[in-house]
């Protein structure tokens, strides 16, 4: 009985087809023309022959990688862990988009020790671009990269004189949207939970605190500075309703996760939400649906910023320019308020 032949390179699969080489790599590229008849039968053998492409060779003849470094600086809020719901709802989505362009995702948590950090990342070769989850306070560092390496996309806020591309929503329209909201419910002693180290958190500080003086609430809102990290974030919200010297009759936390550990500790203290205090998030995760009382947020499109992201980028690895992109937010009411 004869052996299988071993299929080792496409030029061994176009012998057994009958056809060229070009041929072959056209029908399992999908790139150019290949009769359907033709496009089937050469599949049929590669998959008979559990033959797949070299992807190496591939990349090394068309000087692309065909993956994307996903990064995720961490230089404010260094205990935040990859398994935040806010990372894996925008990763996900992110995930979903690059891998439907034919794109591999390389993720990294990266702990900024340096002002280098990022161009040890863009120098290494191994991916055609690269996505930045979050700005954390390292927006100098990504605005000097982009000054020479123009395949980076970050999501997050934006500011006059930005140099980098981002993409993400208006985050002082939405701390106003949040605090006009609270004012409306009928809250006068507002505090503000999240760390304004961050761009993002500090752009949602000041559309909070503008709206406010416009409603007469001038020096407010308090602002706590609470961890991200969902762990910390606990620990710090129990001493601030330990210390009690606020009280206030709102609170605007700057994410989700934040604001569902508020729940969860008014809860724990006999603060009944809404009627003695209403808590606002920001994010709408898919949690905010889980918790109890259903939270009340302002609501960030993730998978259509993860699409304009991925678009974006590919055009960049094209050689195009892209703009920054800034996204209206939406508040959703729920039983928080």
């Amino acid at each position: 009985m004869s052996k299988t032949k071993q299929v080792k390179n496409i030029a061994d699969l176009a012998k057994i087809a009958g056809v060229n080489p070009a041929t072959v790599s056209r029908a399992l590229s999908g790139k150019g023309y290949v009769s359907e008849k033709t496009r089937e039968k050469i599949q049929e053998i590669a998959r008979k022959h559990n033959f797949r492409p070299n992807r190496l060779a591939r990349n090394l003849r068309t000087q692309q990688t065909l993956a994307v470094n996903v990064l995720i600086p961490l230089g404010h809020e260094q205990a935040q862990h990859l398994s935040d719901p806010f990372f894996s709802t925008i990763l996900g989505y992110l995930a979903d988009g690059l891998t439907d362009k034919g794109y591999e995702l390389i993720l990294s948590k990266v702990i900024p020790d340096s002002d280098d950090w990022l161009d040890a990342y863009v120098d290494s070769g191994r991916a055609d671009g690269v996505i930045i989850v979050g700005q954390s306070d390292q927006s100098d560092v990504l605005d000097r990269v982009a000054e020479r390496y123009r395949p980076l996309i970050a999501w997050g806020g934006y500011y006059p004189g930005q140099n980098h591309c981002s993409v993400g929503s208006d985050n002082f329209l939405g701390g106003a949207l949040a605090a006009n909201h609270l004012v409306e419910r009928g809250c006068k002693k507002i505090a503000f939970f999240g760390d304004p180290v961050a761009l993002e958190i500090s752009q949602r500080l000041e559309g909070c605190r503008s709206a406010l003086e416009k409603h007469g609430l001038k020096g407010q809102p308090h602002v706590f500075p609470i961890h991200l990290a969902e762990d910390l974030s606990d620990e710090d919200i129990l001493n601030f309703l330990d210390m009690g010297d606020m009280n206030p009759d709102g609170i605007f936390a700057a994410s989700d996760v934040i604001a569902m550990s508020a729940l969860g500790a008014l809860a724990e203290h006999g603060r009944d939400v809404p009627d003695e205090i209403k808590v606002v998030g920001y994010d709408d995760l898919p949690t905010a649906m889980q918790s109890s009382p259903r939270l009340t947020t302002v609501r960030q499109d993730f998978e259509a910023g993860a699409r304009t992201i991925v678009d974006c980028l590919l055009k960049r690895m094209a050689g195009e320019d892209t703009a920054s992109i800034v996204m209206k937010p939406e508040l959703v009411v729920r039983r928080s308020t």
